[in-house]
């Protein structure tokens, strides 16, 4: 990875903040561009070796090009050198910083851009749109959130840690007119998984004869736990706490059917004398 830019030094100490271990480089047309307008009238004569000694593949040749440079005026040498070779020369570069010189790129995102650029900041982050067919951004309540399929992952949470499409990529697959969500689920919630977890089959126990225990095993003597059996008939359902109840059953009066209280207590009905 290497950053190429205009030297602009808002950017070089922006780069050596955020990318300290990252190799920094100047872009050869800026830096042509800065030359002719200090050195205007070698302008001519220097265009075809700079460029030359730009794009050489072996120091040899980049050395020969100097030099003709340097005869020619050598002000101009001076101020390549103090650029610093390894800015904006292949051969001298610590890293490959790529294989096409060019600007193309660069110029296709501006002419995306230009209607853009008029805009506020917050404006413009909302007229880009991500250049990817994976990530979206989904708003609920006021709050945005985004929702990345190639990772299976949304802002929320939910999408990554339960591995199911949480309500956000729900939204974003129906405005797809996605019906088949399957792809986007874990297979843990699908039938092959719970088949798969009890296919191992039970071996059953052979006789006890057939034990092989070990001496130290049949030397134990193992005693029954200590209890005491509470009063009254043992209790056959497990005791569920108080979060596991779904409703609780509230007896209802016979005579009127109401809540809260009996037929021995209704006062819904008038009592006959």
């Amino acid at each position: 990875m290497c950053v190429v830019s205009d030297r602009n030094e808002s950017i070089m100490k922006s780069v050596r903040i955020v990318f300290p271990d990252v190799p920094y480089y100047a872009c050869i047309w800026h830096l042509w561009k800065n030359v002719c307008g200090n050195f205007k009238r070698s302008r001519k004569a220097i265009s075809d070796l700079f460029y030359s000694m730009a794009k050489a593949y072996r120091k040899e040749d980049f050395d020969k090009l100097m030099a003709k440079v340097d005869r020619i005026d050598h002000r101009v040498k001076e101020y390549l050198e103090y650029a610093g070779y390894e800015k904006w020369s292949r051969v001298h570069a610590t890293v490959n910083r790529g294989r096409m010189m060019t600007s193309n790129i660069a110029e296709c995102i501006n002419g995306c851009l230009v209607e853009a650029r008029q805009l506020t900041i917050l404006e413009f982050l909302e007229e880009v749109v991500p250049s990817s067919e994976f990530i979206f951004s989904v708003y609920e309540n006021g709050r945005r959130y985004i929702v990345c399929f190639e990772r299976k992952v949304c802002c929320c949470g939910r999408f990554q840690l339960d591995e199911i499409p949480c309500s956000h990529a729900i939204a974003v697959l129906k405005k797809k007119n996605v019906t088949d969500m399957n792809p986007y689920c874990s297979d843990y919630y699908k039938p092959d998984a719970l088949a798969k977890t009890y296919e191992i089959p039970m071996v059953p126990m052979p006789d006890k004869k057939d034990w092989s225990d070990p001496k130290h095993v049949v030397a134990e003597t193992v005693y029954p736990p200590r209890y005491r059996r509470s009063s009254g008939r043992l209790r056959k359902r497990r005791r569920k706490n108080a979060d596991e109840k779904i409703s609780v059953n509230t007896n209802c009066c016979g005579q009127c059917g109401q809540e809260g209280h009996n037929r021995r207590t209704c006062t819904f009905y008038p009592k006959e004398k």
